[in-house]
């Protein structure tokens, strides 16, 4: 990497770009991390009382997770569901990153790109607000489906997880479009002419020559939108119910109304292992490499 931007930049300023990155990476990433974990394995005192006998490293703020039963449910329901909305990005980009890449003309691709991403010009809370009231008891999607006739009732969309959901997948679509776009770009047209003319149908093209050509898009894809899913907080506080919290939520409160900083690192950090396991699931599911999602 250095010899790169010493060819490109020259060493002075070669050595100068990777120092402010290591002091980045080391001020920015590591340093907090690490003050993270230290905070977990330590016990909630008074200021008088750090430094003292009971100021050691404990499980306690662990355990705590899995001693409270609805704390444990969530930490788990917020897993499945982040598993949920990264297959339903999926689902939703796959077809509209291949029309992009293949089918629509550069014209046609740059309006619809420019289209996905002016949306997200505006603040993400103020976003998912807007889905707030679209999805309102009387907000405009009830109004249609009563006008058309569709339903007969206003149907509570904000009750349960639906709209949580819906919210999710509007917000991080661009972080699977995206890499699913970029991979399936660089794909021969010719692979995909040549299966045709064997008598190749259209499933079993995607499926033989489409989506093991782009297994780093599908793995950067999901990864991004999972761990963006799991560490989510605006969408889950403002389209969920009470029924249906996230772990974030519960580590916000740990951190600002219990005061307990050690417990909320202790649930950070579950959280942030949680996300490092799914990463590697994925990679290893789908053979990649950290050097082919990096492309």
């Amino acid at each position: 990497m250095f010899r790169q931007l010493s060819e490109r930049f020259g060493h002075p300023l070669a050595m100068a770009i990777l120092t402010l990155l290591g002091m980045w990476l080391i001020v920015m990433v590591t340093l907090p991390q690490l003050q993270m974990i230290d905070y977990s394995f330590r016990p909630n005192l008074l200021p008088a009382q750090r430094g003292g006998p009971e100021d050691g490293w404990t499980l306690g703020n662990y355990v705590t997770l899995f001693d409270n039963e609805i704390h444990r449910a969530i930490f788990f329901k917020t897993l499945w569901s982040s598993v949920l909305v990264t297959l339903l990005t999926l689902v939703v980009s796959y077809p509209l990153a291949y029309y992009l890449a293949k089918v629509a003309t550069p014209r046609q691709a740059a309006l619809c790109i420019l289209l996905l991403i002016i949306p997200f010009w505006i603040n993400e809370i103020l976003r998912t607000y807007s889905w707030f009231i679209i999805l309102a008891f009387r907000g405009p999607l009830n109004e249609i489906l009563l006008a058309l006739g569709l339903i007969e009732r206003p149907i509570r969309f904000l009750s349960g997880d639906a709209g949580v959901m819906v919210g999710m997948v509007y917000a991080y679509i661009l972080f699977m479009v995206f890499p699913l776009y970029n991979a399936i770009e660089s794909l021969d047209d010719n692979q995909i002419r040549a299966a045709r003319d064997l008598g190749a149908g259209s499933i079993r093209t995607h499926r033989r020559i489409v989506i093991p050509h782009a297994k780093p898009g599908i793995a950067t894809g999901c990864i991004m939108t999972f761990m963006l899913a799991a560490g989510s907080y605006a969408v889950p506080a403002l389209l969920g119910s009470p029924g249906s919290r996230w772990f974030t939520q519960i580590i916000y409160n740990w951190f600002f109304e219990g005061g307990n900083w050690n417990q909320g690192a202790a649930y950070a950090f579950l959280l942030l292992v949680l996300c490092i396991g799914f990463m590697s699931l994925v990679m290893k599911f789908f053979k990649v490499g950290l050097g082919d999602i990096a492309k």
